[in-house]
């Protein structure tokens, strides 16, 4: 251990072990910043502490002390295993904290009785960890884990084969050499678009100034088609309808008259009005069923809801004539 690390000291009487193979010190000495001590001493001290860790109740302050310390011991473990990751569009200080729970994991399961390095044992944990946060947290669109990993099997297979050939591979050739079929590959490498997403902002021709963004290339759903298609079906409907029919259809919603008012100027009353409404809406929803129409709707006020989404409860709709 350096001489120049400052030393705090912890009573062996807090963390007397129970082996009898265990260090018999009147004291344990730990740098104050593990962060500063060289490979060697970390990976000497580390055994060390892995022993007395065993030897402690979990949850006891002692403990929490030690395990800590092995962890800032050990980081840069983490930081070995980070760099190896420093191409990722992700943060470095994200993926060491990663690889961190990782490093934490190892040392909750290792076991200095086995003989085997720390080092050699943590790092499959921490390198395990920074890749299911990548797996799990880092694609743009959710796709299913086994698509993930298709995705990284089709890039190493691609840069196999394209050393092997000297050209870029086809499709049918990564299928072979993945053992899928073609339609499994283009599944994913549809799959693959969804780990990154672009921005709908950006110029849809690169290579010229001024053009339309993306999203401005875009199309959109014309709601007007709906009114439209809606209209046109009603069209041979309405002409099948009587005079008298047509006129209250023309009142109701062209003119958007009340019940009441439609009975004075027919001279009938009200109720009447009412129960030709719910014949004239029942006809009309009929024959657009009967023409392929799939879109139903709930019948609600017969009398005052017209179909298609071509009406209203009270005006706006089929005009008669």
């Amino acid at each position: 251990m350096s001489a120049t690390s400052r030393m705090c000291r912890i009573p062996v009487e807090t963390m007397r072990p129970a082996a009898a193979t265990d260090i018999a010190h009147d004291a344990l000495d730990i740098p104050e910043n593990p962060l500063g001590v060289s490979t060697d001493d970390a990976r000497t001290l580390s055994a060390v502490l892995f022993r007395r860790l065993g030897s402690l109740k979990e949850g006891t302050p002692e403990y929490s002390y030690v395990r800590n310390t092995l962890v800032e011991l050990n980081l840069s473990l983490v930081k070995y295993a980070a760099h190896r990751f420093r191409h990722r569009s992700d943060p470095l200080e994200d993926i060491v904290q990663v690889g961190t729970v990782g490093l934490i994991k190892a040392i909750n399961r290792y076991d200095v009785e086995r003989g085997v390095e720390f080092a050699t044992f943590a790092l499959p944990t921490i390198t395990g960890e920074i890749r299911r946060f990548f797996r799990d947290s880092t694609w743009s669109v959710k796709v299913p884990r086994r698509l993930q990993e298709l995705r990284l099997d089709i890039a190493k297979a691609h840069d196999v084969l394209e050393q092997r050939l000297g050209r870029r591979p086809t499709e049918h050739e990564l299928a072979e050499h993945l053992g899928i079929s073609d339609e499994e590959l283009t599944e994913g490498l549809v799959a693959a678009n969804g780990y990154t997403a672009g921005s709908l902002e950006i110029p849809a021709d690169d290579d010229a100034e001024g053009k339309r963004s993306l999203k401005q290339s875009l199309g959109v759903e014309e709601e007007a088609y709906d009114l439209i298609e809606c209209l046109e079906t009603l069209k041979p409907l309405l002409a099948g309808l009587s005079d008298r029919d047509r006129v209250i259809l023309s009142l109701r919603f062209g003119g958007e008259l009340t019940q009441r008012e439609i009975g004075e100027r027919l001279g009938i009353s009200q109720m009447h009005v009412s129960r030709l409404l719910s014949q004239i809406m029942e006809t009309l929803r009929t024959g657009l069923l009967t023409d392929g129409d799939d879109e139903g709707d709930d019948e609600g006020d017969k009398g005052d809801e017209a179909t298609c989404g071509c009406g209203s409860e009270e005006g706006g709709g089929p005009s008669a004539g």
